[in-house]
């Protein structure tokens, strides 16, 4: 399992400031040894400019996020290659000078402002049957549009090789419980549905297992320990609630009986063990097989017919970057408000949040939160409630999101945040 250390890196890179500013200087002859690629509204497209970074990275190079300056500015090598692809991508990219770096440095060193090492481009899985269509995951968008490569994976090569060879791993709308969303309630029948049953049942049979929830459970643990043993656990949408109650369900059934209409367990609720669970703690689980829930921990329960029936806001919190540059690399944004978007799981009940769990964005004044994040034993995950956030009542059969539309987004600047956290070189918290 690859690891990546929380280690204080050298504080020499922070230097004086500099009395020219940091003004770019445009090269007609020898090329620049930098390009910062600003994040802020300069930006030609901000989405794409993480793809720019993560492939200098792959190429060897050493690059740096420039967390709270220019609302998380990149510094990438100036090489040809580097500044090709940045043409070629459409993203705003400046030559700069080894002066004016020091300027930026020292005006980085001054303020709220953190310049944190990026290593290694991480090794990338996204959790998806081998039929899914990409177009219904956001993640996957995200990262075919910025150019970010990738493998799919799904049961067999979960439980195969363990997730070794990947550092970051992506979750979006499994239901881990093994109930299939309970879409039997509103969409029994259809061909779609019952080629996504009789996929997971002949998975089930394949790897040895009694049952789709008892292989949705063995899944869940094998991501579990991925985590505790140094990954990166991405989640987004039903991914979120449903991995954190199959874990503390370990050996209770949780998977209701359509077929006889045959409730969950009355007595479930009382043996979970939360201890196992990333986020969550002390949700009360739906029963019913009649009822389009899981638990109470989803807010707005947007199958239920308490659905909060308007989508409102969702702000980022502001985190100091010198002190926690962790969670401050997360919501690096040139936006601090953003419009909420539905998921089968949108939110994140506060009351059923974890002590340790940091929040990252909330509805103000709202009982629920939109976007957290955690560690559990040498590694971390980070969950953000909803399904698309260019699609704010996305329903199933919805057209594709097409980002060339839309890359400028703030929601989707957060999921590719959570790309490039395992390539940084952070600092030990001083607190």
């Amino acid at each position: 399992m690859k690891r990546r250390s929380f280690i204080k890196h050298s504080g020499a890179a922070m230097v004086a400031a500099s009395p020219l500013g940091a003004v770019a200087v445009r090269y007609l002859g020898e090329a620049a040894p930098w390009q910062l690629i600003p994040m802020d509204d300069t930006q030609d497209d901000h989405l794409k400019a993480y793809g720019v970074t993560f492939r200098a990275l792959e190429r060897g190079a050493k690059c740096e996020w420039f967390l709270n300056y220019r609302d998380g500015a990149f510094l990438v090598p100036g090489d040809a290659a580097t500044v090709r692809d940045a043409r070629l991508a459409g993203v705003t990219a400046d030559p700069i000078s080894e002066g004016e770096l020091l300027a930026i440095r020292g005006e980085i060193a001054g303020a709220n402002m953190e310049a944190v090492p990026l290593e290694k481009a991480p090794d990338v899985a996204v959790y998806a049957p081998p039929d899914a269509a990409p177009w219904d995951d956001a993640v996957t968008m995200a990262l075919q549009y910025a150019g970010i490569r990738f493998e799919q994976v799904w049961d067999a090569e979960v439980l195969g090789a363990g997730l070794e060879e990947y550092d970051w791993l992506h979750l979006h709308h499994e239901d881990f419980t093994g109930q299939y969303s309970k879409f039997f309630l509103n969409y029994s029948g259809t061909a779609w549905l019952n080629a996504m049953v009789a996929q997971n049942e002949s998975m089930a049979r394949r790897l040895g297992q009694p049952n789709v929830p008892a292989l949705k459970g063995a899944v869940a643990e094998t991501i579990r320990r991925f985590v505790t043993d140094g990954g990166f656990v991405f989640a987004m949408c039903t991914a979120t609630e449903t991995l954190d109650l199959t874990l503390a369900g370990q050996g209770i059934d949780l998977a209701a009986s359509y077929a006889d209409g045959d409730p969950i367990d009355p007595n479930a609720a009382s043996k979970m063990n939360w201890d196992r669970a990333l986020a969550f703690h002390d949700a009360e689980l739906v029963l019913s097989p009649t009822v389009p829930q899981f638990s109470n921990i989803d807010g707005h329960q947007v199958n239920a017919p308490s659905r909060r029936q308007s989508l409102g806001s969702f702000t980022l919190f502001s985190f100091s970057a010198k002190i926690d540059p962790v969670a401050s690399m997360l919501v690096q944004n040139h936006r601090d408000v953003i419009p909420d978007f539905y998921g089968l799981t949108t939110s994140f009940t506060r009351a059923t949040l974890k002590p340790g769990v940091t929040v990252l964005a909330d509805e103000p004044g709202a009982p629920w939160v939109k976007y957290i994040h955690g560690e559990a034993g040498e590694g971390t995950y980070t969950f953000f409630g909803g399904h698309d956030p260019e699609d704010p009542q996305h329903q199933i059969g919805d057209a594709p999101t097409d980002l060339s539309l839309h890359p400028h987004s703030p929601g989707y600047r957060l999921i590719l945040n959570n790309v490039l956290f395992p390539a940084a070189k952070k600092k030990v918290l001083k607190t």
